[in-house]
């Protein structure tokens, strides 16, 4: 023996990946031997760069930056690349951060509706097939008859409630209210019939406006929008709350 001391390098090295056009960082091994020129083609499909266009820089583990790697012919191992340090790609081809991973850039493409509809394997064509929801022709037919009549009967129970009239109003799980109907009819902000109510307490939710559209006039929380059929019409008089007593 001639007392000498051999190092034994391990042939491979981890190093951590990043690149100009994404935003993630990748863990690869790859083997010392290698060129520059091959490390580059085997990170094209790693970060998404054409080999051409990539520029490399060598950070430390602790992601000090060390120096370029500026050639192609020098093998991996000639530069000071050990496990965990990291390698960011440059690419000059123009592309951008995220331009691989945002889909919101991605055109989506839409089929046409009727292009759809001759389609056999589609959720349209297995719900024709088997009866399923809109296309249960006996179903629809059903759900329409049921909401007619529920219409008839929010209709009938509007027109048996006068303007003016003194009224108590039972919402489930709400306490029973004492107001007058200020307003019966339609409005823009729901379908149906609505019956206007000016509390005699503030117990509503608004001054009788909606979404900026006046239907009666009351003070603000005094004022709300029940169905016809919570509103009873009697002779209930307004309570005395004391607000005159001393």
């Amino acid at each position: 023996m001639d007392g000498g001391v051999t190092v034994i390098t391990n042939p491979t090295v981890s190093v951590r990946l990043t690149s100009t056009i994404s935003s993630f960082e990748v863990n690869r091994r790859f083997n010392r031997g290698i060129t520059v020129a091959e490390f580059k083609s085997k990170l094209e499909m790693v970060v998404g760069s054409p080999a051409s266009n990539m520029d490399l820089q060598l950070f430390s583990a602790s992601d000090k930056f060390l120096q370029k790697m500026e050639d192609n012919e020098a093998l991996l191992g000639s530069y000071p690349v050990d496990d965990d340090c990291r390698i960011h790609v440059i690419d000059r081809s123009g592309a951008q951060t995220g331009e691989f991973s945002d889909l919101t850039k991605v055109e989506k493409y839409v089929i046409p509706d009727d292009a759809y509809g001759k389609r056999t394997d589609s959720a349209r064509s297995f719900m024709k097939k088997k009866k399923l929801g809109q296309y249960n022709e006996e179903k629809m037919a059903q759900l329409e008859e049921e909401k007619a009549e529920r219409e008839q009967e929010e209709k009938a129970a509007a027109e048996a409630i006068a303007v003016g009239s003194r009224c108590q109003v039972h919402v489930s799980g709400q306490p029973t209210k004492i107001g007058t109907v200020m307003f019966v009819g339609k409005t823009d902000f729901k379908p149906g019939y609505w019956v206007g109510v000016k509390y005699d307490e503030p117990l509503g939710k608004n001054d009788g406006s909606v979404n900026g559209k006046q239907y009666f006039e009351c003070q603000p929380k005094y004022g709300a929008f029940v169905k016809p059929q919570t509103v009873t019409v009697g002779d209930f008089p307004e309570e005395d709350y004391g607000l005159d007593e001393m």
